[in-house]
């Protein structure tokens, strides 16, 4: 999910194109013009019915609240998959591979700045299409092989499609950030229609969120210009959370080797 607080001149962990200090405000507004206020403003001419105009604005705005709302469904329809498979494994295995699950829809002004950054044409089908994390789901996992196996089963499932899959825990980004990135598609069932959403899902264990959510402190602390000595410091935490990984999962599998029921 994006982290746009923390987006900077440095490349921001999660490897998308970093945000320049002090935004172009007045970009901002073109862009949002562009979206909602331009199609209205083109209805203002001479002699037009006021009535009609206030029709057709309200009917702009409607479409702008659709287009937000439909993202939020498609966050709704992924989290009722990752909770099922979640209850499934508390009641009836030892454990669940899935510690923890948070969603969010990018907000208005992210959104905009999105457009900004990838020159991205401002408009709804446009923006539908090409920018695939307005809507994002995180989930946590114990074990590195507990976060392959959640992305495993969700993209068995046949009406979930995987788009694009960015694996930063096999291939981490040079500051060290380690994450599963992957951006899936489903229906959502409309009442006049179905509409195929992306969503972007992050998997990570509690040890590479923890130095996720730590960098993204520090980055917020210091807009942006973080010190040399601690980015350092940053990278020599990503390596020890790495072993640290390592070292729980060989745990686990020397106490699955413990329980595994020996021939007579």
């Amino acid at each position: 999910m994006d982290e746009d607080a923390t987006a900077g001149t440095h490349p921001h962990p999660d490897g998308r194109p970093s945000r320049e200090p002090d935004a172009d405000t007045g970009a901002q507004g073109r862009v949002l013009a562009q979206l909602v206020h331009a199609p209205a403003t083109r209805l203002v001419r001479p002699g037009a019915d006021p009535d009609e105009l206030a029709r057709r604005i309200r009917a702009l705005q409607r479409e702008l609240t659709r287009f937000l709302m439909t993202y939020q469904f498609g966050i709704d329809e992924l989290l009722t998959k990752v909770n099922i498979l979640r209850e499934e494994f508390e009641q009836t295995h030892d454990h669940s591979p899935i510690e923890h699950v948070r969603s969010r829809l990018k907000s208005m002004d992210s959104l905009v700045q999105k457009v900004l950054r990838t020159g991205c044409e401002p408009t709804l089908p446009a923006i539908r299409e090409n920018i695939r994390d307005v809507a994002g789901v995180r989930i946590t996992t114990s074990f590195v092989s507990d976060a392959y196996w959640v992305v495993r089963m969700l993209s068995r499932q046949p009406d979930v499609e995987v788009v694009e899959v960015k694996d930063y825990i096999a291939h981490p980004k040079p500051n060290g950030y380690r994450s599963l990135h992957v951006i899936v598609r489903l229906p959502v069932f409309l009442s006049d229609r179905t509409e195929h959403v992306y969503v972007e899902l992050q998997v990570r264990t509690i040890a590479m969120d923890f130095w996720a959510s730590i960098e993204h402190q520090l980055y917020y602390k210091y807009d942006r210009e973080v010190p040399v000595e601690l980015l350092h410091e940053l990278e020599d935490a990503a390596r020890v959370a790495s072993e640290l990984d390592e070292r729980m999962g060989r745990l686990r599998d020397e106490l699955r080797n413990l329980s595994a029921p020996r021939g007579g």
